[in-house]
């Protein structure tokens, strides 16, 4: 029997009750809370990227916040895409693939939006910078977490 502690407090477990996920203390489930925490920090940096982009004193035009649509969209067709394909055996199909083609779409207008405010003048271009960093790490950031919740195994990412 393992001991864990929560909130200072040792909760002693049952026999039988296994423990949720991110309170076992084997090596797989150290892992996943140690990527846990570490996505969940590059998603800060992003965002804080982004925050700077419009809230700082020189720049002060919060329209490059509508990246966060783009953001919240992008995993959206990969969802339905491993919704509808039941054959995880084939290397590929028609639906996964214009899953990723719709992706690279969202990913590509989320990169150029910025650009474009900066081009017709509406945010500077110091501004356009600090949202176009925040995108790759927000980006990065939701790869890095379909890389490592997203397998067929045990541990998904269903169960946090």
């Amino acid at each position: 029997m393992q001991y864990v502690f929560l909130y200072g407090a040792v909760d002693k477990r049952v026999q039988g009750t296994p423990l949720p996920l991110c309170l076992q203390r084997d090596e797989e489930g150290k892992r996943l809370l140690e990527a846990l925490v570490a996505l969940s920090f590059s998603g800060a940096i992003g965002l804080t990227f982004l925050m700077l982009g419009c809230a700082l004193e020189d720049y002060g035009v919060y329209w490059p916040l509508f990246v966060l649509i783009f953001h919240a969209v992008s995993p959206i067709p990969h969802f339905i895409a491993k919704r509808v394909t039941y054959d995880s055996d084939a290397a590929s199909s028609a639906c996964r693939e214009l899953a990723y083609f719709f992706t690279t779409g969202i990913v590509v207008s989320a990169f150029g939006f910025p650009v474009i405010l900066a081009r017709v003048a509406v945010i500077k271009w110091g501004a356009c910078g600090l949202v176009l960093a925040g995108n790759a790490v927000i980006f990065l950031t939701i790869q890095g977490f379909f890389l490592v919740f997203g397998r067929e195994d045990d541990f998904g990412w269903d169960r946090w």
